[in-house]
């Protein structure tokens, strides 16, 4: 296992900590488990910062796509002028989701819903919108689980069909605590999901707005900064096509080859990296577990 005070865990767990913010204790408490189980494919799917990036534009990217999603993001959050203490308050979510102590992520949900419960207002266009709404959530649930699930399979590691399914399945349960009773539970629920909502997408330039500040931004450690714009163009081509025909992500969004192969390098070189002080590693110690449980 890699040395927890070096360098990188020190940049992989700057990935997770907004500033400022307490920092959550995946060693505690001993024993308690988290709301999904150690040898689930969530755990395996989530240790992987690298997919989970990618994952996490290409979920955003379907969100806005979705004209109550992207007002209620664009109008209630801090996304658009500093996007990236937003962006480790979401990972810094779904870590605690996934791997945390089942107190701290049913504590943690309880919030997020209570924030949720005072988000509402109009679209541009006069469409009423609340964020507690279950469609809303169904949408945002089930647009993250593709995300991170295909992420994953694309440039980290291929999942078996099976595996695909119970990563949905798995996510579900979850979903249904913060509200999202409708999520997908599986890859043919998503497909249906999608094409449910496709005709409710529209394009709208707040996409492209996003993308140029994930270019922009300095969010990953500075070693790494130069592969920022490749995962970007990774995370565009695992979304949908019809949707990137939706929304106007043309070919000059397109991955190139070599960009292609350098982020399946980065995915599967962190698959194998376990990093004491990071979330996974921290929740298996908590079990009981060796600290690379899931990584060997």
């Amino acid at each position: 296992m890699a040395d927890g005070p070096g360098r990188i865990a020190g940049l992989i767990q700057g990935l997770y900590q907004p500033e400022g913010a307490p920092r959550v204790d995946f060693r505690q408490p001993p024993g308690e488990p988290a709301l999904v189980a150690p040898d689930s494919v969530s755990w395996r799917v989530f240790k992987n910062p690298v997919s989970l990036f990618v994952g996490g534009v290409s979920a955003v990217i379907l969100e806005l796509a979705e004209p109550r999603v992207r007002t209620g993001v664009w109008e209630h959050s801090s996304f658009r002028t500093d996007p990236l203490p937003r962006l480790k308050r979401t990972g810094l979510a779904a870590m605690v989701t996934v791997y945390g102590a089942r107190s701290t992520a049913e504590a943690m949900i309880a919030g997020v819903r209570r924030m949720h419960d005072r988000v509402a207002g109009d679209t541009p266009a006069g469409t009423a919108y609340r964020a507690s709404d279950v469609e809303l959530l169904n949408w945002v649930q089930a647009t993250a689980s593709f995300g991170f699930l295909e992420a994953y399979h694309a440039y980290a590691r291929p999942l078996s069909a099976a595996d695909r399914d119970r990563f949905y399945a798995e996510a579900a349960p979850v979903a249904a605590l913060y509200g999202a009773v409708g999520a997908p539970a599986s890859v043919a629920e998503w497909q249906a999901h999608l094409a449910a909502m496709l005709p409710k997408l529209e394009r709208h330039a707040i996409v492209l707005e996003f993308l140029d500040l994930m270019r922009k931004t300095a969010i990953l450690p500075t070693p790494l900064r130069g592969l920022q714009g490749a995962l970007i163009r990774a995370a565009v081509a695992i979304t949908p096509a019809e949707v990137r025909t939706v929304v106007g992500l043309g070919r000059e969004w397109d991955l190139g080859p070599v960009e292609g192969r350098l982020v399946r390098l980065a995915g599967a070189a962190a698959d194998r990296l376990a990093i004491q002080g990071t979330p996974a590693v921290e929740a298996c110690l908590r079990l009981g577990l060796a600290g690379d449980y899931l990584y060997s």
